[in-house]
């Protein structure tokens, strides 16, 4: 599928992707620093992934983890440095939640350090039970796999 804006274009065919970039941005992101690029690409094949594009130059990306039936998660989601200020981040999580494969979930999840105004204007709020919620988390993952 594939949006257009103007001169920008969300498309989710993960053929587009640029892989190279993603992983040039994931690897120095808060949540994925040193993430390996084969670890990327395993991400996106598993994953419903929206590119977003400047003609064929990809700045930006997101993707969703999910059963397509209940449940989702938003993972990865970025806009370049250098076209942010476009309204593109707005734009990106609008066809997310528009999406037809992503429609009558019963739980949408997703985790951020410093994007809570942006993720409220589609509906997330805090977790209003996080007793319920486990998790197992490694964030030192990617750290921990690098060569001695």
């Amino acid at each position: 599928m594939e949006w257009q804006q103007h001169e920008f274009t969300i498309s989710t065919d993960p053929q587009r992707l640029d892989i190279a970039f993603i992983h040039g941005f994931l690897s120095q992101s808060y949540w994925a620093k040193n993430i390996p690029v084969e670890v990327v690409q395993r991400s996106v094949n598993g994953s419903l992934v929206f590119g977003v594009f400047r003609q064929q130059q990809q700045v930006g990306f997101a993707r969703v983890i999910t059963d397509k039936a209940t449940f989702a998660y938003l993972a990865d989601v970025f806009i370049d440095k250098t076209f942010r200020g476009h309204g593109l981040s707005k734009w990106l999580m609008q066809v997310i939640m528009e999406h037809p494969d992503l429609q009558g979930l019963r739980r949408f999840m997703l985790a951020t350090r410093d994007a809570h105004g942006l993720y409220r204007q589609f509906g997330f709020t805090a977790i209003t039970s996080p007793e319920n919620l486990m998790a197992l988390h490694k964030p030192d993952v990617y750290v921990q796999q690098q060569p001695s």
